[in-house]
């Protein structure tokens, strides 16, 4: 089950990342807002010990913005492409950063980390959808 969730989590974060040339990935607006969630979700889950992922949840969320993906016309190796580009990696990490700290949380974790995903999973959101309470 960990190695389940740590592949899963794992291409959360290479998933986050967008070539920025012309028709990338980097234009899919919505693919881009899932991958923008899962990392939240991901860094909450990681930073605060009263809260765990819903694997499954999340391993269906990232197989369907995949899935999406390639129903728009993009290859494997687009996909591939757009998933280990390392600045937009380092792209997504401060915007999902950036979110952390508008919220009242540390990114580090601490006691605000656990109150935003406790947040965001009695509002239902996104984020939310994909971490349960302990």
């Amino acid at each position: 089950m960990r190695m389940i969730l740590s592949l899963a989590m794992g291409l959360v974060l290479s998933a986050t990342a967008a070539s920025a040339t012309a028709g990338s990935l980097a234009r899919e607006a919505d693919i881009n807002q899932g991958l923008f969630y899962v990392s939240v979700a991901n860094k909450i889950r990681k930073g605060c010990d009263a809260i765990a992922p819903r694997t499954f949840t999340a391993i269906r969320y990232l197989e369907a913005l995949k899935a999406e993906a390639r129903a728009r016309g993009y290859s494997e190796a687009e996909i591939d492409e757009y998933i280990n580009d390392k600045d937009e990696k380092a792209l997504m990490r401060e915007r999902r950063d950036a979110y952390i700290r508008a919220n009242g949380a540390e990114p580090e974790g601490g006691p605000g980390l656990c109150r935003l995903g406790s947040r965001e999973i009695a509002e239902q959101s996104q984020i939310g959808k994909l971490l349960r309470a302990k």
